[in-house]
């Protein structure tokens, strides 16, 4: 056993590393950015000229793909300042560029240079230029002497052409910054154009009146989005392009924001919002922070749908058009709901520096406030539009009950009971434990007498389960097995981007256990189905295997050294290889033994154990999408198991069946 000589001389003070400047964002860049492209790096810079255009100081954006793999952000703002920085006495300029948590999105005190902006960690431009091989920064300001234009250029964050400055006669205004990002950073050097379109439209929807143009120097096309509607022309467009049926009633759109005297808010605090129900079709969900696209929502879009059910409800009320026995709910309201939400708040907690989620919890009480009491106003001047809202949500409720009526697991006291031919465990460590799914009741009956019964539990099957491709998730408990392999697995029935709560899981493995034959087989694809379509995060984290047993058992005598022997062949090709051996090994033709299975049954306990249930010898199949992909999949589940693929599967057969052998 090596050993390390003098190890607390190897650990001193000189061991502590101190991260200075960039040097935490080049050495993990995944905290400050994503790495998956550089897209996220010039968001940050296209951030700062959105903020520009907010504070009022920016009419026009361009950004420009170059053909050297640069790309350039241009503003008309009031430039970043260049001076010397009052207490670092470096240009400013280059504190914004180099310092992490340097801004001028700290200062939101009232006449700071911006009130509401995205920035809020100052990480931004200077996890631009760290994670940039080359960055030249342009900045066109007046000063005390006049128009000038100044420019500084770095590497890989480091300041390689000091601040130069020149004076302009013309009168000009602004910044622009281009970068080439530094590929070791990320899995792939391309920016996705298609989410740089709509990362930019979004930026002149968000901002009325303000041009934003993308130049692809690559191929000459420019695109520009200028919207004098705002939000509600986005919103149409957006409803036209994603096959979204006919709006109920008009959009519902409006904004508000808090005064000086606003209890709980700072002046200026509050949302933008327009808002659409359509009885059919995709919906549309956008929500911004400060000109931030949140994707994945927030405390913001939690606000937008506390308010919106809260108008609809005392609408509701007040016009006694509930049925008895009907209870709404916000999902009620919210369902069919697309929308574009706004937000404006003066220190935006986001969840983690991306900012794709909104964290501030007075965000709620300040879009909730606002929203219901603007939808209040305008369902009671548009009754008949608040009577047609009505219905819809009222009938949302109804098929929402409806849908509670489901068959559902067989309780006692509340808590599922144990399918009484689950045979299980004595562990109740999840990570080890093992669930065996066997095909027909004698094979079980030899699985619980091979098992290991302190981690291995056995369920039984009887014939064949149900083709589940095509069965309503709330229809599945109606069928027996499926309702025991649920209630013994300990998890529900789900989709594959469901928030599941698998705390439950009974068994780290959930193993198909059936026959080597074709009715084998088709046992496995049955229940393959069923976790593919009802499980499929069961899949997706590794809990579903295919226990593998032997179809030939080859009895071969004593040879040599070697004594009799037992062998055990999976399939056909194994039990050619298991012959060539003997055969090479002197054994006459004809001097082994070769006994086929039946099936499960015909193996005894030891035999079960042998080859298929310990974990030392046995052989376990992952199940895994693999290089196939989920949408292949699903096609090729669908053409296997839809109802209405009958032609398809004939089509498939007669091309693959013969690369199946008889079965004699």
């Amino acid at each position: 056993m090596a050993t390390r000589k003098n190890s607390l001389s190897d650990y001193s003070e000189s061991s502590i590393r101190v991260l200075k400047g960039l040097e935490p964002v080049k050495q993990r860049p995944g905290m400050y950015t994503r790495t998956e492209n550089p897209l996220h790096i010039i968001q940050e810079v296209i951030d700062n000229a959105s903020d520009e255009a907010l504070a009022g100081n920016c009419k026009h954006i361009q950004v420009t793909l170059n053909t050297d793999g640069s790309v350039s952000v241009e503003d008309d703002g009031r430039g970043i300042p260049v001076g010397l920085h009052p207490e670092e006495k470096v240009p400013t300029v280059e504190i914004v560029f180099t310092r992490l948590h340097a801004g001028g999105k700290f200062d939101k005190g009232s006449g700071g240079a911006y009130a509401f902006s995205g920035g809020l960690h100052g990480v931004g431009v200077s996890v631009t230029n760290a994670l940039s091989s080359r960055l030249e920064i342009t900045v066109w300001r007046k000063d005390e002497k006049g128009n000038g234009e100044h420019r500084i250029v770095f590497s890989n964050g480091d300041v390689i052409e000091k601040l130069k400055s020149r004076p302009l006669s013309e009168k000009k205004s602004g910044t622009r910054v281009t970068a080439w990002p530094n590929p070791k950073y990320f899995d792939s050097p391309n920016i996705p154009f298609g989410e740089l379109q709509r990362l930019l439209r979004s930026k002149a929807v968000l901002l009325p009146g303000v041009k934003v143009t993308l130049i692809n120097a690559k191929n000459g096309e420019t695109q520009t989005w200028q919207y004098e509607q705002g939000l509600r022309g986005y919103l149409n467009e957006a409803l036209a392009q994603s096959s979204s049926g006919e709006t109920l009633v008009p959009l519902f759109e409006g904004e508000q924001y808090a005064g000086p005297d606003a209890e709980g808010f700072a002046e200026g605090e509050g949302a933008a919002w327009v808002v659409a129900w359509t009885e059919d079709g995709n919906v549309v969900r956008e929500s911004y922070v400060n000109l931030i696209p949140t994707s994945a929502g927030g405390t913001h879009e939690s606000g937008l749908r506390e308010g919106l059910f809260g108008a609809v409800k005392s609408f509701v009320e007040m016009h006694s058009l509930l049925p008895k026995g009907v209870k709404l709910l916000p999902e009620d309201v919210f369902a069919r709901v697309s929308f574009v939400l706004s937000a404006k708040v003066l220190d935006p907690q986001f969840q983690g520096q991306t900012k794709e989620r909104l964290n501030s919890r007075d965000a709620v009480r300040l879009v909730s406030g606002y929203v219901r009491s603007a939808l209040e106003l305008w369902l009671n001047h548009h009754v008949d539009y608040g009577r047609k809202l009505a219905e819809l949500v009222i009938k949302q409720a109804q098929t929402r009950l409806r849908s509670a009526q489901k068959v559902e697991k067989k309780k006692s006291s509340g808590v599922a009971v144990l399918p009484g031919k689950l045979t299980d465990c004595e562990s109740t460590d999840v990570t080890r434990n093992e669930l065996f799914l066997v095909e027909g009741d004698s094979a079980g009956g030899s699985a619980k007498m091979g098992r290991n019964k302190e981690f291995q539990a056995i369920l039984p099957l009887r014939g064949k389960v149900l083709n589940a491709w095509e069965t309503e998730r709330d229809r599945l408990f109606a069928n027996n097995e499926i309702h025991d392999i649920a209630v013994a697995i300990g998890v529900d029935p789900h989709g594959r981007n469901d928030s599941i709560d698998l705390s439950g899981l009974r068994y780290g493995r959930i193993c198909i256990l059936s026959d080597a034959d074709v009715d084998g087989s088709h046992i496995q694809v049955l229940l393959l189905t069923l976790f593919f379509k009802h499980f499929p995060q069961l899949i997706d984290r590794g809990h579903i295997c295919i226990a593998r047993p032997p179809l030939y058992r080859v009895d071969a005598p004593a040879r040599g050294k070697k004594p009799a022997q037992k062998m055990y062949a999976l399939d056909d090709g194994e039990l050619e290889a298991i012959e060539d051996k003997l055969r090479k090994d002197g054994i006459k033709e004809g001097g082994w033994s070769i006994s086929r299975f039946k099936g499960l049954g015909e193996m005894n306990a030891e035999q079960l154990w042998e080859t298929t249930m310990n974990p030392d010898t046995r052989r376990l199949l992952p199940v895994t999408l693999g290089d196939y992909g989920l949408s292949s999949s699903e096609a090729r589940f669908n053409m296997l198991m839809g109802k209405g693929e009958a032609a398809a599967r004939r089509t498939w057969l007669e091309e693959h069946g013969n690369e199946a052998e008889a079965d004699i």
